[in-house]
């Protein structure tokens, strides 16, 4: 199963480009919430509240063994440590189970985590919905196409340093110690392993806000 940090993006999974990514706020700044049934977040949806949606959702469908992976690092209460800031890179990637099978649903269109997190919460309740309607075959069939790969090597992992106090600096010294002979010009080099190191900076670059180089 997934690391709930860093951020697991699953694999087969196209990232949306950073100038495509949208403010959510206008769209999930009120959310009903399905047992209450009342407005709640008159301002932007807090942490805690797409969190708690999105967990609601995944137990209505059954969902069991849940990850929710992201570049947050999470005190004891589950929310976001006072002494970080957020990460540059926000989005969401859910690891569950469900009927014996491993799943993956993944979200990076909004700015927010908050929005990206609620965005699945939203489908999830949507197939939900579906199956106590009598299309328990069609959610089966929906379900089938999260079937998660297994995770590839974190952006950390490539780069051999740890996610926990990585600065950009450090980020950037591993890369070139492990470039200059992975690079395809030196003398036994590699252009697959060059790749992803390359990949695995920006992606750890951009999960700390900091300005690929």
């Amino acid at each position: 199963m997934a690391e709930a940090y860093p951020l697991r993006w699953p694999e087969g999974w196209p990232r949306t480009p950073a100038a495509q990514l949208r403010d959510g706020q206008n769209v999930f700044g009120k959310f009903r919430d399905r047992d209450g049934g009342r407005y709640r977040s008159k301002g932007a949806l807090t942490f805690a509240e797409a969190r708690d949606s999105l967990l609601g959702a995944l137990r209505r469908v059954g969902a069991r063994d849940v990850v929710i992976s992201s570049n947050f690092q999470l005190n004891q209460a589950g929310l976001p440590r006072g002494d970080r800031a957020r990460p540059g890179d926000q989005a969401v990637a859910v690891y569950f189970k469900r009927r014996g099978r491993d799943l993956v649903m993944a979200r990076d269109a909004f700015w927010r985590f908050e929005e990206n997190v609620r965005s699945l919460a939203l489908a999830l309740e949507a197939m939900a919905q579906l199956e106590r309607h009598g299309g328990d075959l069609m959610t089966e069939r929906a379900f089938t196409g999260f079937a998660a790969l297994p995770p590839p090597p974190s952006c950390w992992a490539i780069l051999g340093i740890e996610a926990a106090g990585a600065t950009p600096d450090a980020v950037q010294r591993a890369f070139r110690d492990q470039s200059r002979q992975a690079h395809p010009d030196a003398a036994g080099g590699d252009a697959e392993r060059f790749k992803a190191l390359t990949a695995a900076r920006a992606d750890a670059l951009r999960a700390l806000g900091a300005p690929g180089r």
